[in-house]
């Protein structure tokens, strides 16, 4: 998470300098802890945060449960694990709903937070859910906030109440009234209500918040409040605090470059825990928020619930299935595969996908340089085939990939290395599904005799080369087999080098529900 970049990299380090040592003094510990305040601080936590944090931290790991534990390294870095899970909330909050419809979330935060566009994110989400959100617009102050909560509302598909057109005109606490009892009447079960907000922190601000509170007794009011505030946080949340009170907090721009100390301060500094994570400005860019898995993210220990979480909203269940019988009667085809690249697309960033996997803080180079056009490419190379050409890849001769390469604006080489490792994935997919253990391209089995991928290795290298009777053609195709190197099966995109480990093929073996 963009966010967390430079503290996640910061601490990674102090931990990485801590592994070194077998047995830890406490000059090693005040040395960690040294490191881990810097980190904090220069990450705008707020000093009465970081002291607290600090001082938990080191009266722990100078405890015997570092002392007489058989890896103290590990040890301090599950302390400083949990005592983050704890200043970020400890356990996960959910929204509370009324026993009696409609539940009334109102959103309060500063002008340019995020409120309006987290009110179609949440109302979405609840879309999702199978309730009826009525977004309600209470913000009669900034300029086309009105037309904007319209517009948000229609890309998400919920209903909204918008009775005065705003821009200075209108009774705010009349509109947020009247829009509790039209959703009563129409019988929506949430009312999302989005009011003004300011530049700072004002009387009039609190004021009709407080106001707006009053007349709809909401169930819940969210702070929204914005991530790349910095050391401000604390201070706006307080005033809030006092003047409106808030029940959760909502952490909006998480996936900018700011360094984040408003997420490690608000909950701790507010006693209200943090409910919802924007990630991103496509609605559907919102999590709910986790301390624990927030806490690894930082710590570059991976979220990998989240993941999961993310695949199973996207991939169909009974499509899954499919694909898994093809698979077994070897009868996967591109045309398949390309609709499992839809898929992913509904996952959202490979980027962050990617972000979510443990120790992927130490690869943040290469994934600052991942490039999520390589879907485009790959698909543009599958749609520039004709459909015989998607089910049975024989059929890709020189010519055939010649054109399909120029349909699609990339080389032969490509072409050739995209069916390549179609090819050896499907391979050692079906064997995976079958219940077998697959053969790695020039390793042979896995955990088969010795020397027989030695064997494999020279029978691959006789049988390499084009034998096409055109020359130009066959220097094409050669050229493309050259550039690749020895075959990896590590995935249908280009240029892909790293092969799946004993792990990775393990879990495609529970997807398939073999044991």
């Amino acid at each position: 998470m963009a966010t967390f970049g430079t503290l996640s990299d910061r601490l990674t380090e102090t931990f990485r300098n801590l592994r070194t040592k077998g047995k830890l003094t406490p000059a090693d510990v005040d040395g960690t802890v040294r490191e881990i305040r810097r980190a904090l601080l220069d990450a705008d936590v707020a000093l009465v945060v970081v002291k607290e944090f600090t001082s938990k931290v080191r009266e722990r790991a100078l405890g015997d449960e570092v002392n007489r534990a058989l890896n103290p390294a590990q040890q301090v870095v599950q302390i400083v694990n949990e005592e983050l899970v704890a200043i970020l909330g400890g356990q996960q909050r959910r929204l509370q709903f009324a026993k009696n419809p409609p539940t009334v979330i109102m959103l309060a935060g500063l002008q340019g937070s995020g409120k309006t566009t987290f009110a179609g994110k949440l109302a979405k989400q609840l879309e999702k859910d199978g309730h009826t959100p009525l977004l309600v617009a209470c913000d009669l102050q900034r300029p086309n906030a009105v037309n904007q909560l319209q517009v948000v509302a229609q890309q998400a598909g919920a209903a909204i109440y918008a009775p005065q057109p705003g821009n200075g005109v209108g009774n705010p606490v009349q509109v947020a009234r009247e829009g509790v009892e039209v959703a009563r009447r129409q019988q929506h079960d949430v009312v999302i209500i989005d009011t003004a907000g300011r530049l700072g922190v004002d009387a009039e601000l609190m004021k009709q918040a407080a106001d707006i509170r009053k007349a709809t007794d909401p169930d819940e009011v969210l702070f929204v409040i914005d991530s790349m505030i910095g050391q401000d946080a604390v201070n706006t949340a307080k005033a809030f605090q006092d003047g409106v009170d808030f029940t959760g907090v909502v952490l909006s721009k998480l996936d900018g470059d700011a360094r984040g100390g408003a997420a490690l301060s608000v909950a701790s500094v507010t006693g209200r825990p943090i409910i919802y994570a924007s990630t991103g400005e496509g609605l559907d860019d919102l999590e709910a928020f986790h301390p624990d898995r927030m806490a690894s993210r930082i710590l570059d220990l991976g979220d990998i619930l989240t993941l999961i979480e993310q695949a199973q909203q996207a991939f169909d269940e009974e499509e899954a299935m499919k694909v898994a019988e093809k698979l077994a009667k070897e009868q996967f085809t591109l045309e398949d595969f390309l609709e499992q690249l839809q898929q992913m697309r509904k996952m959202g960033s490979m980027k962050k996908m990617l972000g979510m996997l443990p120790g992927m803080g130490q690869m943040k180079q290469q994934l600052d340089n991942f490039d999520e056009r390589e879907i485009d490419r790959t698909e543009a190379i599958i749609r520039s085939m004709t459909p015989a050409e998607r089910t049975n890849t024989k059929l890709l001769n020189g010519s055939r990939r010649l054109r399909i390469a120029r349909g699609s604006g990339m080389t032969v080489t490509d072409v050739n290395q995209l069916v390549q490792r179609f090819e050896q994935a499907a391979k050692m997919m079906k064997t995976v599904a079958r219940g077998g253990v697959p053969s790695m391209p020039g390793m042979g089995p896995m955990g088969g005799k010795p020397g027989a991928s030695a064997k494999r290795g020279n029978k691959q290298k006789k049988s390499g080369g084009s034998r096409s009777g055109n020359p130009a053609k066959r220097a094409a195709e050669n050229a493309g087999i050259a550039s690749q190197g020895p075959a990896t099966g590590s995935g249908f995109g280009l240029g892909g080098q790293q092969q799946p480990t004993a792990e990775d093929l393990a879990e495609i073996q529970k997807l398939f529900g073999k044991g």
